[in-house]
């Protein structure tokens, strides 16, 4: 069952058109001149209930204004939205209530609380009922370690600190979607994969919907299996990761370990790498060469100990996609 389904989406901006100098002032006061930006162009795509998707694209996309129009912030130019049965930016006090967002940038704490004192409020605004609101908080302060500072003012959160609390903030009323825009924007590692491991759980245990718009791929890659790609307000990609790794990620690489220290290897239209230690890298695209033929050129000429595959990195195709590869 569909959750949220997006037909033919639109968003375009008037902008006032400035021109140099007093002269130039004195006109666009007078007279303004406007230009049009379409943002967003015609987007179509749909989301079952429950799923993982990566809503991904270069800076000035157009995924923001798409996630502020699918949460009912801003109203499209044309073309139609429906989420969960409502229309967001038309039933917007109904809608909000089943929803969670998480902004990177932006914080829905107050500032001068402890997180324990914002989550009282947000369970009165959310009317949520004291077991759901109880059993929610045991699952949080166990997933994101939230005891060790829920007494503390938000002000005094280190950044990690205060986005676990954000995370905690937009699930506590069991939404049933939320939407994360650069959710984990300048945490470090360890910060990351708790948000990670904690995000992959909700969605297992409660089947709750996520849409995520971030530039740091390896959230989309550990958590979602599905990606929408859009670019200068057109999408331009819908569908897994794995196909688009197979699709568009041409080159492999194969680490090989030998018996013994082997100073050249030779295969045609690739490239191979001294790593040391007896091993080597080697870069292949698959177009012109099989997994297998490599391979199977290694074991006849060479005594082999070990063999390796990587899997192309998905940051150097969607760059190549951003870069008009697709």
């Amino acid at each position: 069952m569909n959750i949220i389904e997006v037909d033919n989406l639109c968003k375009t901006y008037r902008i006032t058109k400035k021109e140099e100098g007093i002269r130039g002032a004195f006109k666009n006061i007078i007279k303004p001149t406007y230009e049009y930006k379409k943002a967003v162009k015609d987007i179509s795509f749909s989301i079952k209930k429950g799923e993982m998707v990566g809503f991904i694209g270069p800076n000035g996309a157009g995924k923001s204004t798409t996630v502020k129009m699918l949460s009912g912030i801003l109203y499209p130019t044309s073309g139609t939205i429906k989420v969960n049965n409502y229309i967001p930016y038309k039933q917007r006090k109904e809608y909000v209530k089943n929803i969670g967002v998480v902004f990177g940038q932006r914080s829905q704490l107050w500032y001068d609380l402890p997180i324990v004192d914002t989550f009282q409020l947000l369970k009165r605004i959310y009317k949520v009922p004291d077991k759901m609101f109880k059993e929610n908080l045991e699952i949080f302060n166990e997933l994101l370690g939230l005891r060790d500072f829920s007494a503390q003012p938000v002000r005094q959160l280190s950044l990690g600190q205060r986005m676990r609390a954000e995370f905690a903030a937009a699930l506590l009323h069991s939404p049933d979607i939320v939407f994360f825009d650069e959710p984990t924007i300048g945490l470090d590692v360890v910060a990351k994969q708790k948000v990670r491991e904690f995000i992959t759980f909700i969605n297992k245990e409660k089947g709750t919907t996520m849409l995520f718009t971030t530039h740091d791929m390896q959230d989309i890659e550990k958590t979602c299996s599905r990606i929408i790609i859009i670019d200068k307000g057109d999408k331009v990609y819908d569908g897994s990761i794995e196909n688009i790794k197979g699709k568009y990620g041409r080159e492999r690489v194969l680490i090989a370990e030998f018996a013994e220290e082997c100073e050249r290897v030779n295969i045609e239209d690739a490239i191979v790498v001294d790593l040391g230690e007896n091993k080597k890298k080697i870069t292949f695209n698959k177009d012109k060469h099989a997994m297998g033929e490599i391979i199977t050129q290694l074991t006849s000429k060479y005594n082999i100990v070990d063999l390796t595959v990587k899997e192309p990195e998905i940051e150097s195709i969607i760059c190549g996609i951003y870069e008009g590869g697709i």
